[in-house]
């Protein structure tokens, strides 16, 4: 199934960079060289813009007023649901939730299936690269209910290892949750092989994609998964807002465990009937300004295409890798051409920190530690790594300056 039309300009990168304020800061007294993109993306002037002018113009609370304000609040909002579902090929625009961001999301996942679909002794199969959000609420729900988590383990490379899959699943076997990419080492899981293996024994597939959906073309309508879920500020959008999709299915079916204002349609002392769609699971005042904004930053990716987007990106990363791995002292982790704009590496016998922390004195802005992702570090047999991850704004000359500076903090590190 092929995504909506979208005319698209050609991506040129001094034009991008333009849009973008905080580039032009100092730092050390250095341009400012952001490369820690898989943690947040800065933010274009015209998400900057359009969440100014909700608070200048539109400010109101939504779905509950006559008066003008709320109208045009409630409509600028539910545009914003139409703009993202359409980026995302989702059909019904009501399979699309907005939440707090990838971890609320997984967690009203979880706490939803909790309420009688997952059952005391069931199993869930991870994967070696999740997140400590992908983790924590599936631990919590095996604690509770004398569950088991199963984990997909890594080969030499670190990929992941798919045919030992199927042999994790058994009778008791429920769910797959799995990360699209992985956000410490940038690779891409085989979702379709997932996918597939999970509709043959009737698994529920819950997909994080908070590292994929900034750099490359989700279509939801192909992927066939149960939930998928990711954060917009990752995408260019603003922090506390976050999408959940779901599958026709679990819309109608996932028992909510969020109630409040806005998600009925009657309320008694006696009992409360739910709205339908995706009201059910948005209680309360929602982040709109974040929404709206969201919306803006999906607009603004649009007009070049994630397809180009990816394509540049990937053409980046694979040039840092290339610099990265003529460095004798550096070891990069799951080397792969087909990265989605992450690269994780450390300078031998050196901790991360001191190499994250030398970098900054020359404006480069990486990310040092273990990235939320503990367990996958212990597979690595490393305390942490240098994370270097990048975004439709970054450039080779960047990522030329950034090696330059390496080579020279690796001289002072010795």
């Amino acid at each position: 199934m092929q995504l909506p039309e979208t005319k698209h300009i050609q991506l040129d990168v001094e034009e991008v960079r333009k849009d973008f304020p905080i580039l032009s800061r100092r730092i050390h007294n250095n341009p400012l060289v952001y490369f820690d993109n898989g943690a947040t993306t800065q933010k274009p002037i015209q998400v900057i813009n359009a969440i100014s002018d909700y608070y200048s113009n539109t400010n109101a609370n939504i779905h509950r007023g006559v008066h003008t304000l709320s109208r045009e609040a409630t409509e600028a909002f539910e545009q914003a649901r139409k703009t993202i579902a359409a980026h995302f090929n989702i059909k019904n625009d009501q399979q699309l939730i907005f939440t707090a961001g990838t971890t609320d999301s997984l967690n009203i996942i979880s706490n939803g299936l909790a309420n009688g679909i997952l059952n005391n002794g069931d199993e869930i199969i991870l994967s070696s690269y999740e997140h400590h959000s992908n983790i924590l609420t599936w631990q919590l729900w095996a604690q509770r209910n004398n569950g088991k988590l199963k984990i997909i383990p890594l080969n030499e490379d670190h990929s992941l290892d798919y045919s030992a899959l199927e042999k994790l699943i058994s009778p008791r076997t429920k769910l797959i949750a799995i990360t699209h990419v992985s956000n410490t080492l940038g690779l891409v899981t085989d979702l379709q092989r997932i996918t597939t293996l999970a509709k043959k024994h009737n698994l529920i597939i819950v997909v994080d994609g908070a590292q994929s959906a900034p750099h490359m073309e989700v279509d939801l309508s192909e992927l066939d998964v149960d939930f998928y879920v990711a954060s917009a500020h990752k995408i260019y959008g603003p922090t506390g807002t976050g999408i959940l999709y779901m599958s026709p299915k679990w819309l109608n079916e996932l028992p909510t465990t969020k109630p409040g204002g806005g998600t009925i349609k009657t309320v008694s002392f006696e009992k409360t009937e739910y709205a339908e769609g995706a009201l059910r699971f948005e209680a309360g005042t929602p982040n709109i300004e974040g929404v709206i904004g969201f919306a803006a930053a999906i607009n603004y990716l649009n007009k070049y295409g994630m397809k180009a987007i990816h394509a540049y990106e990937l053409e980046l990363t694979n040039y840092a890798q290339l610099k990265l791995l003529e460095l004798p002292e550096v070891i990069v982790y799951g080397q792969s051409t087909n990265k989605a704009a992450v690269i994780s590496f450390n300078v031998k016998d050196t901790h991360p920190f001191d190499v994250g922390t030398l970098l900054d004195n020359y404006g480069i802005a990486v990310r040092t530690g273990h990235h939320c992702t503990q367990p996958l570090m212990n597979l690595l047999c490393v305390p942490g790594t240098v994370r270097v991850s990048f975004a439709i704004y970054n450039t080779k000359q960047e990522i030329d300056f950034f090696i330059e500076k390496l080579k020279k903090v690796i001289t002072m590190l010795k």
